[in-house]
C-alpha cells in the first residue's frame, strides 16, 4: 500500500489567551498567562477559586440562536475553532468530494455543564423527571464531531476519541492514519473542552490535582518549577486541518507543514499518576520516532505536557533524557500549559498548533512562571523559561498524556515540496 503524505493546511484555536490561532500564538509569544478568578460560578467555597477561562466569546458569532441552547458550551467551542481552521484552510464543500472529508474530534470530558444542570434541575425540581429533550444530545462527547459534520455536510469518518487529556492526540494520529492510508483527503482533527463548573473544579481539587494558588492565578501555573503545587485547568478547542498532499497541492492549499509520525502507549500503572520513570512517556516518543522514520537528533523542539504537577514533570524529564541521551541538551523544550492551564481533552490539538506555528515562525513558545530550580530536574536542559527563543526547527514534537495512563506524541515538519 502506498502511503500518502498528510500536511496541515488550515488551523484554528479559541484558547484561554487569543480566541484565534493567529491571537494564540501572539499571547503565547509574548508569554500571556490566562489564568485569573473564576468568573463561571460563585467559587468561593472551594480550594481552587481561578481557571484559565475563555474570554470574550460569543457562540452567537457562531450558531444560532435557537441551536446555542441546543448544544453545550463544548460543542460551541468545536464549531468556532473549526470555522476559523476550514476558513484557514480554504476549504469550499461544494468543490470537494464530501464522502472524503471527515472529522475526528476529541474530547475528555464532554457536556459537563449540560449534565451538573440536568441533575441539579431534577434534584432541585422534587424528583420529577422532567429532563430537556436535548440533555442527552448536549451532553455525550461525540456530539462536537456530529455538529460538525452537519454543518459543513462532510460524510468521511466521523467519531470521538476519548482518552482523557490525551483525546484530541488521539484524533490527530486517527486523521493522520486515515489519510495516509488512503481511506480520506481531509480531516478536521482537533478537540475540546468546557469543564470550568462547580463538578469540574470540585472533582480536581478532591483529586488534589489542581493548584491552589489564590493568591497568584496568574502565577500559578508553573511547569518544572521547585515550587509548583499542581495544574490550572483550562477551557477551548483547537481545530487542524489535515489533508493528503497532491489533494492540497491541486486545490492550491496553502501548507503550514507536514504531519510525520505518530506514536501511542500505555503506562499501565495507575489511574492518575505517571510511571514514576516515565517508562510510557518513553515508549510513546519512541514510536512517534519510529513511525515517522527518524532519529531522535533531528528533533528540534519539543512541547511537553508539563501539566505543573509535582509527579509528572519529573517524570517527563526523565522519559525525554532516556529517548534522547546527549541531544536532550541541544532541544528546546517548552510547556505552554503555564499559559492556556491544561485544556484537558483539548490540550493536545492547541499544543500541536504551538508546534506548527513555531515550525511557521521558527520561534519556541515559554514556559513562563519559573522561578525556583527542581533539584530533580537537571539544570542543563533548555526549557525556555520565561522568554520566547528563536531558533531553527525542522520538527517539533508534542507530547500529551491522560489519566487512565493514555499516551500520545505527533510529530510536525518543516514543509518541503
Amino acid at each position: 500500500m502506498k502511503v500518502r503524505r498528510v500536511v496541515v493546511t488550515g488551523i484554528g484555536a479559541l484558547t484561554p489567551i487569543g480566541n484565534t490561532a493567529p491571537a494564540y500564538w501572539e499571547g503565547l509569544v509574548k508569554g500571556v498567562s490566562g489564568a485569573a478568578p473564576i468568573t463561571r460560578f460563585d467559587a468561593s467555597k472551594f480550594k481552587t477559586r481561578f481557571a484559565c477561562e475563555v474570554k470574550g466569546f460569543d457562540p452567537l458569532d457562531f450558531i444560532e440562536k435557537r441551536e446555542v441552547r441546543r448544544m453545550d458550551a463544548f460543542s460551541h467551542y468545536a464549531i468556532a475553532s473549526a470555522e476559523e481552521a476550514i476558513k484557514d484552510a480554504g476549504l469550499v464543500p461544494e468543490r470537494l468530494d464530501l464522502d472524503r472529508v471527515g472529522v475526528i474530534w476529541g474530547s475528555g470530558i464532554g457536556g459537563l455543564l449540560s449534565f451538573q444542570e440536568e441533575v441539579r434541575n431534577y434534584v432541585e425540581g422534587g424528583g420529577e423527571p422532567r429532563f430537556n429533550p436535548f440533555f442527552i444530545p448536549k451532553m455525550i462527547s461525540d456530539i462536537a464531531a456530529g455538529h460538525i459534520s452537519i454543518r459543513y455536510g462532510f460524510r468521511g469518518p466521523n467519531y470521538c476519541t476519548v482518552s482523557a487529556c490525551a483525546s484530541s492526540t488521539n484524533a490527530l494520529i486517527d486523521a493522520f492514519n486515515y489519510i495516509r492510508y488512503g481511506k480520506a483527503d481531509v480531516i478536521v482533527a482537533g478537540g475540546s473542552e468546557a469543564a470550568i463548573t462547580e463538578a469540574g473544579v470540585g472533582g480536581f481539587n478532591a483529586l488534589k490535582a489542581l493548584s491552589e494558588r489564590n493568591d497568584s492565578p496568574e502565577t500559578a501555573s508553573r511547569p518544572f518549577d521547585k515550587d509548583r503545587d499542581g495544574f490550572v485547568l483550562g477551557e477551548g478547542a483547537g481545530a487542524i486541518i489535515l489533508e493528503e498532499y497532491e489533494h492540497a497541492v491541486k486545490r492550491g492549499a496553502k501548507i503550514y507543514c507536514e504531519m510525520v509520525g505518530g506514536g501511542l502507549s500505555a503506562d499501565a500503572y495507575h489511574i492518575t499518576a505517571p510511571h514514576p520513570e516515565g517508562l510510557g512517556a518513553a515508549a510513546v516518543m519512541k514510536n512517534a520516532l519510529d513511525d515517522a522514520g527518524i532519529p531522535p537528533d533531528v528533533i528540534d523542539y519539543i512541547n511537553v505536557h508539563g501539566t505543573s504537577t509535582p509527579l509528572g514533570d519529573v517524570a517527563e524529564i526523565k522519559a525525554i533524557q532516556k529517548v534522547f541521551g546527549e541531544h536532550a541538551y541541544k532541544l528546546n523544550i517548552s510547556s505552554t500549559k503555564s499559559m492556556t492551564g491544561h485544556l484537558l481533552g483539548a490540550a493536545g490539538a492547541i499544543e500541536a498548533i504551538a508546534c506548527i506555528l513555531s515550525i511557521v515562525h521558527q520561534t519556541v513558545p515559554p514556559t513562563i512562571n519559573h522561578f525556583t530550580d527542581d533539584e530533580e530536574i537537571d539544570p542543563k536542559l533548555n526549557l525556555t523559561f520565561n522568554k520566547a527563543q528563536q531558533r531553527e526547527i525542522n520538527y517539533a514534537l508534542s507530547n500529551t498524556f491522560g489519566f487512565g495512563g493514555h499516551n500520545c506524541s505527533v510529530i510536525f515538519k518543516k514543509f518541503e515540496e
